[in-house]
């Protein structure tokens, strides 16, 4: 017996793209071992950037301590030097340097091994959001690193440098200044990570502009509590240096949801 295709309007209904379905759903068919082993090659991807941007960064060195330095050496008063007391104390210093500038070199790539590992659970209009998430997120980072070198550690080494008194000589140590500054760095840079995560939060419909909006006065409330986490000191003023851009990306992450927004004929 012959089939005959099933009359009406019926017959013009939409299908599902069986091939579209098998790759967005490929990332729910994957076992817990499956997920690790692909989590153990990201982060094999990534020490290997970081292991290219270490050995880069050693070709530089002095150039780079001295640059990292610089702030410091700029607000110290008259007269003063930083000191080290410890043998080691220095080249120490070197390594953690070329260490860090490591993974500052190397953030776009693992960056990029990031979205890799977390690609796989989107469906396929979300994947074409590589390019942006790669290039925002580095865009943050060094934006935030940038700010911290030319603003905020100055300023807190500034003020930290104005109870020096003739009889009370600031001589910071080398290891506890550069403590220091990574800690500021590394929060800085995560800091200016905001605007990304609202981007793709945004694009996936999870947040709006009105919703950001709405709940701003919770989110002061909670952008002090951060920055009293992320914090390297416990005075409030490096607390507060932390917390007014925090304020002000949130600002700006509510505008970036408004121009993100689906359109009328997206919904």
């Amino acid at each position: 017996m012959a089939l005959v295709p099933f009359p009406g309007p019926q017959s013009g209904a939409y299908q599902p793209d069986l091939e579209d379905d098998e790759d967005d759903g490929a990332a729910g068919k994957m076992s817990f071992l499956e997920h690790l082993d692909e989590l153990r090659k990201r982060i094999v991807q990534s020490c290997l950037g970081v292991a290219v941007g270490i050995l880069l960064s050693f070709t530089f060195i002095t150039h780079i301590v001295n640059f990292l330095l610089t702030p410091t050496w700029r607000v110290l008063p008259a007269g003063s030097k930083m000191i080290y007391t410890q043998p080691g104390e220095a080249f120490g210093l070197y390594i953690q340097i070329s260490l860090i500038m490591g993974v500052v070199l190397s953030a776009p790539w693992i960056i990029y091994q990031v979205w890799l590992f977390i690609a796989p659970g989107l469906y396929a209009n979300e994947k074409k959001l590589a390019i942006p998430f790669v290039v925002m997120g580095t865009a943050g980072f060094i934006g935030g690193t940038a700010f911290n070198h030319y603003i905020v550690f100055p300023f807190v080494m500034r003020f930290f440098a104005s109870f020096n008194t003739p009889d009370l000589v600031f001589m910071p140590r080398l290891e506890d200044v550069f403590d220091l500054y990574s800690k500021m760095l590394l929060g800085m840079g995560l800091v200016f990570q905001m605007p990304t995560l609202i981007y793709f939060l945004a694009k996936m419909r999870l947040v709006t502009a009105r919703f950001l909006l709405r709940n701003f006065k919770y989110a002061v409330l909670i952008i002090f509590i951060l920055a009293a986490v992320i914090t390297p000191t416990g005075d409030m003023i490096t607390q507060t240096i932390f917390a007014a851009p925090m304020l002000a990306l949130y600002l700006l992450s509510i505008l970036i949801a408004w121009v993100v927004r689906p359109k009328p004929e997206q919904i």
